[in-house]
Order: C-alpha cells, then sequence, then structure tokens
C-alpha cells in the first residue's frame, strides 16, 4: 500500500457504526492503495493497555507518537472522556469478561491501591485529546451541511421576551476571579507546593519544565463560595419557581469538576449529608459520583434505615428546588450522573428548545442555568439575553460561525489536569523554582491549578486563523477579555504574531467572550458569516453552540487539525447523544447514528492524500459528489424503528459513491471497474434497504456495553449478505 490512514476505534454509538462503515471505507481506498489501520482509543481499550500490555498495545500512545510524523493521517471518532462511574461500569465489565483488573479504589488505603489509583486516573477525563491534538483546529460547516440545513431547517422552540430563563454564575471567589499569569522570560523547573498553616511543607508536584515565552497560569475557587452559590440559586428557583439546572464539563475536566458537582449535590442534600455525616463516610458515598451513586450505596445500611434515608431523599427532591431532568420517564435528574452533565451539549438544547429543560413531569419549563465559573458563562448568558429580545434563530437565513481553536500542545484548562489539585488543609499553594512564581492563599476544600500555553502553539494558531479569514473572505474575533489574566498574556502575542502575517484587507478583531457573542450573533441574525478564534475550551463550547442552533447538530461539523509536524488529524463530529443511541439500538436493533462527519472527515483525508495519489484525488472528489446525493436525497438515519437506520444510511452513501465513480472521467480505469459494480448495485438497493429495515424491532445482544464483541457486531452491524458481497467484491477488484 502507498499510504495508511490510522482510524480510531472509539466507544458506544460510534463505535457500533464502525463495523458498517470500516469494510466499505477499505473497499473504496484500496483502489487507490490506501490501507486502514485501526488503533483502540476506547475506554475498554485503554483499561486493557494500562493493565495488560504484553496483550493490549498501548495504540494511544502509538498515535500521540505518529501526531509528531509528518506523513500521518489520523481519522478520530468521537471517544468517551471517562467519568469516575463510567470507568467503574467499565472495568466492571471487563473483569465479568475474564479480564484479570483491579477494582479503582475511591479511597486509597495502602501504597499500593495508590499506584492503581494514579494507573487508572490516567484513564479518566479527557486523557485521549491532549494527545492527540498536535495541532490547531480549523472547524467548518461544509457548504452542501450549509446548504441542506436551510433546506431543511430543524426545529426551533419559541422564546418569548417574558422568559425567566437566565444563567447564574459566582460573582468573586471563582476560577475567572483568582487568577494570576505569566509568560516566562526564560526555560525553568518548578514544583508546586502547599505550605500549610500548621507549618508543613507538602510538594504536590515536581520537576515540572517550563519553557521560556511559555504563558502559565495558577488560580483557584472556593469551595465555600461555590457551596453558597449554589444554595443562593436553590432557593431562587424554589421561590421563583424555576427548574434549578447545573451545567459543568465533568467528563473532559476529570478533576475540578466533578468536584463542583459533589459540591452542588452536597449543597442540595445539605441537611441529609449533615444528619447522616458519619453513616455516608461509613459506606464511602462521595457525592462527586452523583444521586444515582447515593440511592445505591444506601442499600448497604440496615433496612429500616435504609428505607428513611431513600424517603427524605426524596422528600428534599419534592420539597426543594425542582431539578432539571435528564430522563423524565426514569427519574434522572440533572445531578444523579456526573457525565450526563455536558455543558456544551445541554446549554446549546436548553437554548435551541426556547430556554426551557424537562421537568419531572416531561413537560418543558424555564430554568437557571448554573455555570459556576465566570470565564465562559457570559457567552450563554449573552445567547440567552439575545434571544429574549430577538426570538428564536432561523436556521433558513443565519449565518455560520466556523471555529479557529488553540489547542495544540495540551493547551489551557484541557491539559491542567495533572496539575489540578483538591487542596487537603489550609495554606498557600506555590509554584515555585528559583523564586516563587505564583502563589495564592486557599482554604481546605479548594480547588486548585495551573494551566500552561505554549508560545508555538499561539503562533501557529495566530497564522491559522488569518489562513482562515483570509481563504474565506470572513471577518475573524479573537475571544479574549482583557480584564482576565490569562487572556491579557494571549493578547500581547496575538498582537505580536499578527505583525507576522500579511492582514492587508483582512477584518480581524479581539473582543472578549461575551462583546464577541453579541456581535457575533448580531451578524448570524443577517445572514453573515464570522470565525471565532477560540481558546481550548470556548473551541469546545463554540463548535456545539453555533452548529446545533444552525445545523441541530455538531456531528456535521468538519474539524481539520494541521499536526505541527505537517501530518493532519481528521476529527469527526461529537458523540453526546451516543449512549441513547446505544440503547435504541440494543433494545430495538435500530442505529440511528449519523456518519455524514466520518463521510466528511475521510473526504478532507483523501483530498490531503491526493497532494501525492491521482487515485486519492478521484475517490475525494467523487465521495464528495456521493455525500452531496446523500444531503439532498435525505438519506441520514431515522429516530424511528423500522425506518432507515445506520447500516442503510451506509448502503446509500457507497451507492451513491459507486455511481459517482462510475460516471466521472478522470480515471478511466476506476471508471470501468464501478460501472460493473454500478449495474450490479442498481438492481439490489431497494432491496437491500428493504430487508435491513424489515430486520429491526427486536433487541440485540453485542456482548457487553464498553466493550463489544466483535464477532456478534460484525453480525449485527453487517447483516445483509447481498450487500457484503458487494463490497468484498469492490474489495478484490
Amino acid at each position: 500500500m502507498e499510504s495508511k490512514i490510522f482510524y480510531t476505534k472509539v466507544d458506544e454509538a460510534p463505535a457500533l457504526a464502525t463495523y458498517s462503515l470500516l469494510p466499505i471505507i477499505k473497499a473504496f481506498l484500496k483502489q487507490a492503495k490506501i490501507e486502514i489501520v485501526k488503533k483502540d482509543i476506547s475506554l475498554a481499550g485503554r483499561i486493557l493497555a494500562n493493565f495488560s500490555k504484553d496483550e493490549f498495545p498501548d495504540d494511544l500512545k502509538i498515535l500521540g507518537d505518529l501526531t509528531k510524523d509528518p506523513k500521518s493521517i489520523i481519522i478520530k471518532l468521537p471517544n468517551i472522556s471517562a467519568s469516575i462511574p463510567q470507568l467503574q461500569a467499565a472495568i466492571k465489565e471487563l473483569q465479568e469478561r475474564g479480564y484479570n483488573l483491579p477494582n479503582y479504589p475511591d479511597e486509597p488505603k495502602n501504597e499500593e491501591e495508590k499506584k492503581i489509583k494514579d494507573r487508572y486516573s490516567k484513564i479518566l477525563g479527557s486523557a485521549v485529546n491532549p494527545v492527540l491534538r498536535e495541532g490547531n483546529s480549523d472547524r467548518r460547516a461544509s457548504k452542501a451541511i450549509k446548504e441542506f440545513a436551510r433546506k431543511n431547517p430543524h426545529y426551533m422552540g419559541e422564546w418569548k421576551n417574558s422568559s425567566k430563563t437566565k444563567v447564574a454564575h459566582m460573582q468573586k471567589l471563582d476560577f475567572y476571579g483568582t487568577e494570576k499569569s505569566v509568560t516566562l522570560k526564560k526555560d525553568m523547573e518548578v514544583s508546586i507546593v502547599l505550605k500549610k498553616n500548621s507549618g508543613e511543607r507538602k510538594v504536590l508536584k515536581e520537576g515540572l519544565k517550563l519553557f521560556k515565552d511559555e504563558i502559565v497560569d495558577g488560580s483557584f475557587m472556593s469551595v465555600d463560595e461555590l457551596s453558597k452559590f449554589y444554595k443562593e440559586q436553590i432557593i431562587e428557583a424554589k421561590n421563583a419557581d424555576l427548574l434549578l439546572s447545573l451545567h459543568l464539563k465533568a467528563t473532559m475536566m476529570k478533576i475540578s469538576d466533578p468536584i463542583m458537582f459533589g459540591v452542588a449535590v452536597k449543597s442540595y442534600f445539605s441537611t441529609i449529608f449533615k444528619k447522616y455525616e458519619d453513616e455516608f463516610r461509613k459506606l464511602g458515598i462521595n457525592p462527586n459520583n452523583g444521586l444515582a451513586h447515593i440511592f445505591n450505596e444506601i442499600k448497604k445500611l440496615p433496612s429500616n434505615l435504609a428505607k428513611k434515608v431513600e424517603k427524605e431523599l426524596n422528600e428534599c427532591l419534592n420539597s426543594s428546588a425542582s431539578l432539571a431532568m435528564v430522563n423524565s420517564d426514569k427519574g434522572i435528574t440533572n445531578l444523579h450522573f456526573p457525565n450526563d452533565v455536558i455543558v456544551d451539549a445541554s446549554m446549546p438544547a436548553m437554548i435551541r428548545n426556547g430556554g426551557k429543560m424537562w421537568d419531572k413531569n416531561g413537560d418543558a419549563k424555564e430554568c437557571i442555568a448554573m455555570i459556576p465559573d465566570r470565564s465562559y458563562a457570559g457567552v450563554y448568558a449573552a445567547v440567552i439575553e439575545d434571544c429574549k429580545i430577538n426570538g428564536a434563530f432561523d436556521p433558513k437565513t443565519m449565518g455560520s460561525v466556523p471555529n479557529v481553536g488553540l489547542m495544540a500542545k495540551k493547551a489551557q484548562e484541557y491539559g491542567s489536569h495533572d496539575t489540578t489539585f483538591e487542596v487537603e488543609d489550609d495554606g498557600v499553594i506555590e509554584v515555585v523554582g528559583e523564586e516563587v512564581l505564583l502563589e495564592h492563599k486557599v482554604s481546605k476544600g479548594d480547588i486548585w491549578r495551573m494551566c500552561r500555553v505554549k508560545d508555538e502553539a499561539v503562533r501557529d494558531w495566530v497564522s491559522l486563523a488569518v489562513r482562515r479569514a483570509r481563504l474565506s473572505n470572513t471577518p475573524a474575533i479573537f475571544w479574549l477579555d482583557e480584564n482576565r489574566a490569562h487572556d491579557s498574556e494571549i493578547i500581547k502575542k496575538v498582537n505580536f504574531y499578527l505583525k507576522d502575517e500579511d492582514t492587508n484587507g483582512l477584518d480581524l478583531t479581539i473582543l472578549s467572550p461575551k462583546e464577541a457573542t453579541i456581535a457575533t450573533l448580531k451578524r448570524v441574525r443577517e445572514g453573515k458569516d464570522t470565525i471565532c478564534v477560540t481558546g481550548n475550551v470556548l473551541r469546545d463550547y463554540n463548535t456545539d453552540l453555533f452548529p446545533i442552533l444552525e445545523l441541530g447538530t455538531s456531528s456535521k461539523m468538519l474539524s481539520i487539525v494541521p499536526l505541527l509536524n505537517g501530518g493532519a488529524l481528521f476529527e469527526t463530529g461529537a458523540g453526546g447523544s451516543a449512549p441513547k443511541h446505544v440503547e435504541q439500538f440494543l433494545k430495538e436493533n435500530h442505529l440511528r447514528w449519523d456518519s455524514l462527519g466520518e463521510f466528511l472527515a475521510l473526504g478532507a483525508a483523501l483530498e490531503h492524500i491526493s497532494l501525492s495519489n491521482e487515485k486519492a484525488k478521484v475517490l475525494a472528489k467523487t465521495l464528495d459528489s456521493a455525500t452531496e446525493e446523500f444531503l439532498n436525497e435525505n438519506r441520514s438515519p431515522s429516530r424511528v424503528v423500522k425506518e432507515l437506520d445506520t447500516r442503510g444510511s451506509h448502503v446509500y452513501l457507497a451507492y451513491y459513491w459507486v455511481k459517482a465513480l462510475s460516471t466521472q472521467t478522470d480515471d478511466l480505469e476506476l471508471k470501468d471497474k464501478f460501472s460493473k459494480i454500478a449495474l450490479l448495485f442498481s438492481a439490489k438497493i431497494d432491496e437491500i434497504i428493504k430487508n435491513l429495515n424489515e430486520a429491526q424491532g427486536e433487541s440485540v445482544d453485542m456482548g457487553g456495553y464498553y466493550h463489544f464483541d466483535d464477532e456478534k457486531g460484525r453480525k449485527n452491524l453487517r447483516p445483509n449478505e447481498e450487500f457484503n458481497k458487494i463490497i468484498d467484491e469492490i474489495f478484490n477488484m
């Protein structure tokens, strides 16, 4: 084979879809001598690689090394950023499948358990993205996707100017307010130290190598102030008859946000936690794991006491502020599971639904959206205020908001996991080398973190933003707040590196996130496109927020990451709805995962290869034509059983690709080969789709949730032998 594309094996719905799609991709790409190499970055795969290295290679590390190879081309699908409950569930499933794995020790009792917890901690949260994202992000919707969205506008709930829905955030002692930032003048090695008021000095992290021109931040969140904030919002929501909802990123921000989530749980049930403090401690109840964990653990109490505590928990749910629901039918609240609290998915869904979330009866109701830290809460507050004044957005006319995101070299908060700490005692935390670089006075329970941004990453980000603005002839706004310590240092670098770029004729501005939101929304309503140039977290938030409002989903976005050393990473859409898709598939044998993101990523990867491979150029061009026909014919999966699902949508994509190859004239050899396949396919496609639809309706077994059985995957996701024969024939041409 002349070229390789590394394709990631992941989790949940995208993993199910891969069983169906990957054989198709392999067959077509073989015609251009391109090999597909699968690498396992799933949660289960990472667990096994960490504890059974001899049997399971560390594919994440292998891919991380490949990102530094200028020839590497990687297609990355959405993977689970695991919370502790998800990690524990995956471990349990693997143990039941016969894998010899230790349990995850919530509270290690000895050195061996500490080592086990440390090994598992490397798998939690955003363990994958910082390893693979050795470049900055260029994310946008293709022209075909935008046209489809305008012709087929998705549902938008009605907004009223009388709406009481609002965003609530802290006013002081959050990460925004306590942040200190410095740009280094030389290389150095530092330690992070807690100097306790008792006089003890504890090293939290040592031997950290920092580099000249790197930006280094330190900040903390006061847990006392956070608890006070939550309790104020609980009272206000109750008095105003509004739903109470919490919006964090407890999956990606694996240290800080689960703690913030746990403080919310403890604040809501404060009287119960106080009353049963001893019992909860003995049970090992950790509010960071959510309400479902509490309900499960209290079953271990004596029967009468367990019933009493359960009754009091339910009474609190009924008498306190009404919680927004994740699943009203199953009684799952916003506080049941930390991995259900994903701000970049939950906030756009609420805004799209007219500023309403679901109550316990399944009715849509206005709410208070708690986003504790001020750093980015103002973005969502500005969108909500705009909707109150101007009403819902119109997908038929609204402009697009492509993103250029700073994420290379583990930039900003998403790279801070190993330098984030829950403070164990009152004192002062210092970042210290030859001298003290940063320091904060902290209290027991506070969350302290250090974030970093490499100079090389910022320089490349600025250059990428200028290139995108030039290529698309679109205004670009840098979303940076001069009043935030970190952003003020970034602004200095942006202004410095813009001098090295040809900015003649370009419209480039720097605005705070809130001001940038207001300016962008004004243009959006005028049908004008605006590039948002953001840091790592806002990249994540905005590439869900604006696509969900415009397209109804973020899964249809094309994300290209030009790697700093010359290769390319192509990321497919978001996976926030993946668990619900799996649930339906297992129950009804109907998978509704839309693989459009994979089609787009593959097309972009082929274009990248086509610079040195003419057949890849033909495949890219014809795949683009096939994708356009796929959209025009509306072949995305239906939500309804017995209708077109993911497998059928893959059949149509393959059919349209075959047709495009059979009619193109750039490569007569491919034209001749695929003309024969096109005749065969045309005669059988209706029967194939009919059989796929009719086979739905019964439950299916995949051998697990986190670690699918591959044989069952092939059987359940490639059930039509006629179609399989066609794909095999293409592969063997």
